[in-house]
């Protein structure tokens, strides 16, 4: 209780925790943790350091409560309300493991457990206080596990908890936590450099002390209040640099860091004028944070000057005595507890969202209708934990992005619909592409139009954050079910409009009687045919002629075939698509537009109901199950030249000029080109060209299909049937 009552006074909130811990000695009474000391230690070191945090009563007697939930018998979450309140027992329920559901491993059983915790912080931040705090001990007691579970502890703590602290701004839980899983998930490297750090203390110290004293004459000289001190790197911050930007122990330059603290903004800057003038800094390696702070609300100078004596290297920071709070314990200390009239945490949430400028993009996030978890903590990774591309709106309202992001990333986080309505962006005042990498300092302006369709399919390869990506599926899912939608309407008007202008009755047509069809359609649902039919993937006349039995206006199959047998045998008169029916002249024949039939390829007739005989190619699926209505057929040995319509898919793999070759090779082979469609396939690397082409026979056919093989990067053509 003692640090408890450096802040906190009222009898009122000492008599919470005093009843808090009671509760907690008395349900953990006999359990007991790894190392042998009693359960109660524990959630007593967790209250200390919400203490040390000055977090408010509620919170440290939720820290009390924290395990009981989960760990004692008899006590759940209306215990925790009967004898506490509400408010707590959300906080406790918040920071309580999640049971009795069925995961289908450990690894969705974590993420869970993390999307329910983030979603409570989104709604109160004592949450992930009390967590942190819960975390940190464990840690620091971490000795007494196993080592599969101290790497896997120290794992998900890397990976989540130090993270999230140091989005808080909490450095001195964040530097610890990551020391910590250091320590345990890279023993070795751990050792080296605390020996290698160990090595050079002396020597460092000494440094350090003596450029302490020769600021202090400056302190002195111009009679600016200060505190100065030397600041040790931790020990992960150290290997990080080491690996990620592949330097030697030596080459890390703020080994060498002093801190200056005072009392205002202004001596900030004086005093960095003053040491600028009296060493020379290190180009690019200043930074104000002053002016500009990080996500975390962390704001200080940095500089890194050289000693010109001895050509030591130092980075100093300097920042106020607020500043350096808020530093150490971030949000933390930004909304430490003052037991004053109006500081609801309602009011503090609503501070935090206003202040952290990643705080509201986070919240946003963690919808409860969300993705699943394993997907929901990715996005929280990528998107919150590992942003650190800073870029501004016009106005001066800075977003946290991770690396590679686009404008398009940008223009979601703002907001859902500012995404969808983009059009374009401006990059510092220049107008760039869509796809441009955006770089800490950029200043974006997103141009939007009412008048857009929305995003398309390529921005998903486009964008790097996870939300933006789950915003434009989101679209497209809902765009694709809408237009889904409107093709099954479409399909059902088209076919009760064939059915009405050949006269047929529409009970021919009924729900049970087209899904008698489907499996002779390949269709799983009527849904799925009436998109096929908006599609023209299966025409109406296979459709109608399933479906319709008879129809009193049109002659009937029989009694086409009863002409064809009893017409005279004379020579067949050419019809005008080109092909002749042996013995009968008087009934109209056609191209059918599902295999699109040219002279040189095997055809045979359909006779049809109301529409005559319909030409198919032999191998046109539409007919192969048919045996009933087909009739012979022939190609008119007068044929008079004439252009036909076919339809080619080329498969290839993508590369520059690959449509030019195409298109250049058609013309060379006197091909007529009516349409293209080209698109690079989902994969980035093959390539599909639809064609449309104008040819006089299958011989010549034959010679386009072949001299397309010859263009190099093709690997198939393929002839479409619909």
């Amino acid at each position: 209780m003692q640090n408890v009552q450096t802040y906190i006074k009222r009898p009122e909130n000492l008599d919470l925790i005093r009843r808090a811990y009671a509760f907690a000695h008395e349900h953990h009474a006999g359990q007991f943790r790894k190392s042998g000391a009693p359960y109660e230690v524990h959630v007593i070191q967790v209250a200390n350091t919400l203490a040390l945090l000055h977090s408010g009563p509620k919170t440290i007697a939720a820290g009390l409560l924290h395990d009981t939930v989960e760990d004692c018998e008899g006590v759940d979450h209306d215990t925790i309300v009967e004898s506490f309140g509400e408010e707590i027992a959300m906080l406790v329920d918040a920071v309580t493991k999640i049971k009795a559901i069925k995961f289908k491993d450990e690894k969705e059983y974590l993420a869970s457990n993390h999307r329910k915790l983030f979603i409570a912080l989104a709604k109160d931040v004592r949450v992930i206080l009390i967590k942190l705090a819960d975390r940190l001990h464990n840690m620091r007691t971490l000795e007494y596990m196993k080592p599969e579970k101290q790497k896997k502890i120290a794992s998900e703590t890397l990976a989540v908890y130090a993270p999230i602290a140091h989005r808080l701004g909490i450095s001195q839980v964040k530097n610890e936590l990551e020391d910590l899983s250091f320590k345990y998930l890279f023993p070795e490297k751990y050792e080296q450099i605390k020996q290698l750090v160990r090595q050079r203390e002396s020597d460092r110290n000494e440094q350090v002390q003596n450029m302490i004293g020769e600021i202090e004459q400056i302190m002195k000289t111009y009679k600016i209040p200060y505190r100065i001190f030397g600041r040790s790197k931790h020990f992960y911050s150290i290997y990080k640099k080491m690996k990620t930007k592949n330097k030697r122990f030596e080459e890390i330059l703020d080994l060498l860091a002093i801190r200056i603290v005072t009392d205002s903004e202004v001596h900030c800057y004086e005093i960095l004028g003053y040491i600028h003038a009296k060493y020379r800094p290190i180009p690019g390696r200043f930074k104000d944070y002053i002016a500009m702070p990080k996500a975390n609300m962390y704001q200080s100078l940095h500089t890194t000057i050289v000693d010109p004596e001895n050509g030591h290297i130092f980075e100093i920071q300097i920042r106020t005595e607020q500043m350096d709070a808020v530093a150490e314990r971030g949000v933390a200390a930004h909304w430490k507890y003052k037991e004053r009239p109006g500081a609801s945490m309602e009011i503090q949430q609503k501070e935090i969202e206003d202040k952290l400028s990643w705080f509201r993009d986070f919240s946003m996030m963690t919808d409860e209708e969300s993705e699943d978890p394993l997907e929901y903590m990715n996005v929280l990774q990528k998107d919150i934990f590992e942003a650190n591309v800073y870029c501004m709106s016009p106005r001066g309202k800075i977003i946290a992005l991770p690396p590679g992001s686009t404008p398009i990333d940008f223009a979601y986080r703002i907001h859902t619909e500012v995404g969808h309505k983009t059009v374009g962006a401006t990059v510092n005042g220049a107008i760039v592409p869509l796809n441009t990498e955006l770089k800490t300092g950029d200043v974006v302006d997103i141009l939007t139009s009412n008048n857009s369709n929305g995003p398309s399919k390529d921005w998903i390869k486009i964008v790097k954050s996870g939300h933006a990506r789950n915003k434009i599926r989101a679209f497209l899912q809902k765009q694709e079910h809408q237009n889904r939608k409107e093709l099954i309407k479409k399909g059902e008007h088209d076919l009760a409009e064939e059915f009405k202008r050949l006269d047929l009755d529409d009970s021919l047509r009924t729900h049970k009687r087209i899904e008698s069809i489907l499996q002779t359609l390949s269709f799983k649902t009527v849904d799925d045919l009436f998109v096929g039919i908006a599609n023209r993937r299966v025409s109406l006349q296979a459709m109608v002629d399933r479906l319709a039995k008879n129809r009193n206006s049109a002659l009937s199959a029989e009694e086409i075939v009863k002409i064809i047998n009893k017409s005279p045998q004379k020579t067949p008169k050419s019809s005008g698509c080109g092909v002749v029916v042996p013995g009968i002249d008087t009934i109209a024949v056609s191209l059918a537009n599902c295999c699109s039939p040219i002279p040189g390829d095997t055809i045979l007739g359909y006779i049809s109901k109301g529409q005559g005989v319909k030409v198919h190619r032999k191998d046109c699926p539409n007919i192969v199950n048919e045996t009933k209505r087909l009739i012979p057929v022939a190609w008119d040995e007068n044929l008079e030249e004439k252009i036909y319509e076919v339809k080619l898919v080329v498969y290839s793999d993508d590369r520059n000029y690959l449509l030019s070759d195409i298109v250049t090779m058609l013309q060379q082979s006197n091909a007529y080109l009516k349409q293209v469609d080209s698109s690079v396939d989902d994969n980035r690397l093959t390539a599909t060209t639809k064609l449309t082409v104008g040819v006089r026979n299958a011989d010549h056919l034959q010679v386009i299909i072949a001299n397309l093989k010859k263009v190099r990067s093709v690997n198939e053509i393929v002839r479409t049937i619909q």
